[in-house]
């Protein structure tokens, strides 16, 4: 028993020098065999606490745009940051192990919070479907789906479609990025959301003008209210 053991450690160790099992925040291996962050990330982690408060500032950025029950953001983004390397990970490197815990977390969040209850269903922010293709999955979904094993409510990502591919906002002012997604998404089933209270998750809050085009597509629905929730929010 004794030198099975000793083989199992032999190769364990051996598959983590050439796979080694690190961080998604840090790199460093000094983590759990099953945990995607370490103990320093998870603490590091810049947690908003939007969910508790009704006039919290991604909540006023919709203000007089379109009309919204409720807003949140779970995590402050800045560049060069914790939050930047985790969603590069979940966009870009294929973790969408990172994405489900992350939202995951963010959905035991909106849980725990009264203010948000009576939330119908999750409807992911979606990607144009070449861009989709491209990248394998969406990251909103991936978000959803860990969201929707901690709040038990059901997810409708075919409701939605994202009809043309846009340019890339990251460049753009405020008012450009809107111009840049009117007329983008269509409500394809409208009866999948019809007379139902909407949760709309996107990744990333900047100015909020792709989250702003689709709800005003989804509130065409009618019966719809909106409610908006992103895994992070820009730090200005």
């Amino acid at each position: 028993m004794c030198a099975m053991i000793s083989v199992q450690h032999t190769i364990d160790d051996f598959l983590h020098l050439f796979f080694p099992h690190v961080c998604a925040g840090c790199g460093t291996d000094m983590i759990g065999e099953k945990a995607l962050l370490c103990i320093a990330c998870m603490e590091a982690l810049p947690f908003t606490n939007f969910h508790l408060h009704a006039q919290n500032p991604a909540e006023k950025m919709f203000r007089g745009r379109v009309p919204v029950e409720r807003v949140s953001s779970f995590l402050y983004f800045a560049k060069d940051s914790l939050v930047q390397r985790l969603l590069h990970g979940l966009k870009y490197k294929g973790n969408t192990a990172l994405g489900y815990l992350l939202g995951n977390m963010m959905g035991a969040a909106l849980q725990s919070s009264s203010l948000w209850s009576g939330i119908d269903v999750l409807v992911p922010l979606p990607l144009h479907p070449a861009k989709e293709k491209k990248r394998g999955y969406n990251q909103a979904l991936v978000l959803c789906e860990g969201m929707a094993a901690a709040m038990n409510i059901s997810i409708c990502a075919q409701a939605v479609l994202k009809r043309s591919h846009t340019e890339s906002q990251t460049k753009k002012h405020r008012l450009e990025r809107w111009q840049n997604m009117e007329g983008r998404f269509a409500v394809t089933n409208p009866a999948l959301l019809e007379n139902k209270r909407v949760l709309l998750i996107d990744d990333v809050m900047t100015t909020g003008a792709t989250i702003e085009a689709c709800g005003r597509e989804i509130l065409q629905v009618p019966g719809t209210a909106l409610n908006i929730a992103t895994l992070a929010y820009t730090v200005k």
